[in-house]
C-alpha cells in the first residue's frame, strides 16, 4: 500500500486555546503564466457551456431542460423519466471514481481549473482587480477612509458581481424553465413569486459565495479538502516548493554569487504568497487550504527567468522526486480506479445506447373479473404506455396467453414524442379454456413504423376459481 503525504491543517488561530480565529482578508496580486493561461481557458470553456447550453433549442424545444412539472428530463436528442433515475447513479458514481482517479494521479486540480465556486472566485476577483487596481493598490483602498473615489470603485465592483451573480442564478433556473420564457416573464413581471424568490436566492448564494467567502469555501465547507490526503501518496503530482534548492531564503543582487552568501534559489520575494487565493506558503508544505491552482508555480517561475536562475523551484512534483527517488506513474490504486472508471463508463454507454425507447405499464382493475353479455369471463386493464422516443409512434396492441383471448378496446394508439398515454382495455375468454389459478397474459406493443421498437409485460388474468 502507498504510503499517505501528510497534509498540514492551516485553519488559522488567534492563540492555542482559540476555536475560531477571526478571518484575514487576502489581497492576492495579479500575474501571467502557463498555468494562468490554462486554467482562464479551461475556466472561459466552462462558463460559455454553462451559459450558452441554456439557450440551445432541440426542434420545438429547449436542447437541456429538467421538466420537473411534466417529471421529464431532455437532454438534447433523449428524454428520460424517473424511471431512468439508475442511470443518474451511476453517473454520480462515473464522477467520484474520476475524481479519485484524478486526485491520486494529479492531486486537486479539479479545485484549481474546473470546481465551480474556484472558477467564479476567479471570475469576482478580476471584477475587483480592474475596479479597485491591483494588490497594493487595494491594500490601501482597504485602509483609506470612506471618500467619493473609493464610494464609487465599491459601488462599481458590487454591481458588476450583483449582475454576474444574477446572470449565474437567471441561467440555473433556466435549465429548470424554459429560459427565453422565463427572461419574458421576469422582466415583465409575469414570473411567479417562487420564480424571483429562487433567482433571488441563487444570486446571493452567488453573490455572497464568490464575493465574500471564497478560500472559506474551501477550507471549512468542502469535505474534499478534508479527505485529499486518503488519496494522496508519494507518486501523486502536487504543487510543492524544492526546499533542498531553495534554502536558505534571502534577498540578494541579480548576477551576485549567492551561493557563497549561504543561500539557496529562493529570494523571499513573496509572491508565491500574494498570488495564492486561499492565502497559504507553499514553501510550509503541502497543506489542505492548498487546491493546486499553481499560481505560486506562474509567479515563482516569472522570479526565477528574471534572476536567470532555473525555473521549477515550485512546480508540480511528486515526494519522490523531491527525495531523489523514481516517480511511479503506474501503481495499483491508479490501476483500480482507471479499471472501474472504465466499466462503469462503458456500462454506462451501453445501456443508453440499448435503453428501451417505451415504457409499458399495465394495471389490473380492483374487480377481479366480471362475466360479459356473451358469457365470457371478462377483466379489465389500465393500459399506460410511455413514449421516450423523440418522434411520435404508433402502436399496435395484441394480447396472447390463453386460447380464444380476446382484445375488447382500442388496438391502435398514438403516442406523442415523450408523452404519456393511458387506455382502459379489457380481455374475454372461455370458461372452458381457463386453468383453475390465475392465467398469465402478455400485452404486446409495437410500433408500427419501426419494428425494433417493442414492448411486452406481463399480468394475471382472473377467472372463477371453482371448476
Amino acid at each position: 500500500m502507498s504510503e499517505q503525504i501528510p497534509v498540514k491543517n492551516v485553519t488559522p488561530s488567534t492563540d492555542s486555546g482559540a476555536l475560531y480565529a477571526k478571518r484575514k482578508k487576502i489581497f492576492t496580486k495579479s500575474f501571467t503564466g502557463l498555468f494562468r493561461t490554462i486554467r482562464i481557458s479551461f475556466g472561459v470553456l466552462l462558463f460559455v457551456l454553462f451559459l450558452g447550453t441554456a439557450w440551445l433549442n432541440w426542434g420545438d424545444r429547449q436542447a437541456v431542460w429538467w421538466n420537473l412539472p411534466e417529471r421529464k428530463f431532455y437532454v438534447f436528442g433523449a428524454t428520460f423519466w424517473p424511471q431512468d433515475f439508475m442511470l443518474l447513479s451511476w453517473l454520480l458514481i462515473i464522477c467520484a471514481f474520476g475524481l479519485f482517479f484524478i486526485t491520486v494521479f494529479a492531486g486537486r486540480v479539479w479545485c484549481g481549473y474546473a470546481c465551480p465556486q474556484t472558477t467564479w472566485t476567479w471570475i469576482f476577483m478580476w471584477v475587483e482587480k480592474i475596479t479597485e487596481g491591483d494588490r497594493n493598490k487595494r491594500m490601501r483602498l482597504e485602509k483609506a477612509p470612506m471618500s467619493v473615489e473609493k464610494f464609487l470603485r465599491r459601488a462599481a465592483k458590487h454591481t458588476l458581481w450583483i449582475l454576474i451573480a444574477f446572470v449565474t442564478a437567471f441561467t440555473f433556473m433556466g435549465y429548470f424553465s424554459p429560459i427565453r420564457e422565463l427572461f419574458s416573464n421576469l422582466i415583465t413581471g409575469q414570473a411567479s413569486g417562487v420564480v424571483y424568490f429562487w433567482v433571488a436566492a441563487f444570486t446571493f448564494m452567488t453573490y455572497f459565495a464568490a464575493g465574500f467567502m471564497r478560500e472559506q469555501v474551501c477550507i471549512y465547507m468542502c469535505p474534499y479538502s478534508r479527505f485529499q490526503s486518503v488519496m494522496f501518496d508519494k507518486d501523486t503530482l502536487i504543487v510543492s516548493y524544492n526546499e533542498g534548492r531553495g534554502e536558505k531564503r534571502g534577498p540578494r543582487k541579480k548576477g551576485s554569487d549567492y551561493q557563497a552568501q549561504g543561500l539557496g534559489d529562493c529570494i523571499d520575494c513573496n509572491l508565491c504568497v500574494h498570488v495564492c487565493p486561499t492565502g497559504i506558503d507553499i514553501r510550509d508544505g503541502l497543506q489542505i487550504a492548498c487546491i493546486s491552482c499553481a499560481a505560486c508555480v506562474d509567479v515563482c517561475d516569472e522570479v526565477m527567468g528574471k534572476m536567470g536562475y532555473e525555473k521549477g523551484l515550485i512546480s508540480y512534483t511528486t515526494e519522490h522526486n523531491l527525495t531523489g527517488s523514481k516517480t511511479k506513474l503506474l501503481r495499483p490504486r491508479l490501476i483500480g480506479y482507471a479499471a472501474v472508471l472504465l466499466f462503469m463508463i462503458s456500462l454506462l454507454t451501453y445501456t443508453i445506447a440499448t435503453r428501451t425507447l417505451v415504457e409499458l405499464n399495465v394495471i389490473k382493475d380492483r374487480i377481479p373479473y366480471r362475466e360479459n353479455v356473451d358469457g365470457r369471463i371478462e377483466n379489465v386493464y389500465l393500459l399506460r404506455v410511455i413514449n421516450k422516443d423523440q418522434h411520435g409512434h404508433t402502436f399496435a396492441i395484441e394480447a396472447t396467453g390463453i386460447e380464444g383471448l380476446r382484445l375488447e378496446g382500442k388496438h391502435m394508439v398514438e403516442v406523442a414524442a415523450g408523452e404519456i398515454f393511458s387506455t382502459p382495455v379489457s380481455l374475454s375468454a372461455d370458461f372452458e379454456k381457463l386453468a383453475s389459478g390465475p392465467n398469465k397474459v402478455q400485452f404486446n406493443i409495437k410500433s408500427v413504423d419501426d419494428e425494433n421498437i417493442y414492448r411486452v409485460s406481463t399480468t394475471t388474468f382472473i377467472g372463477p376459481q371453482d371448476r
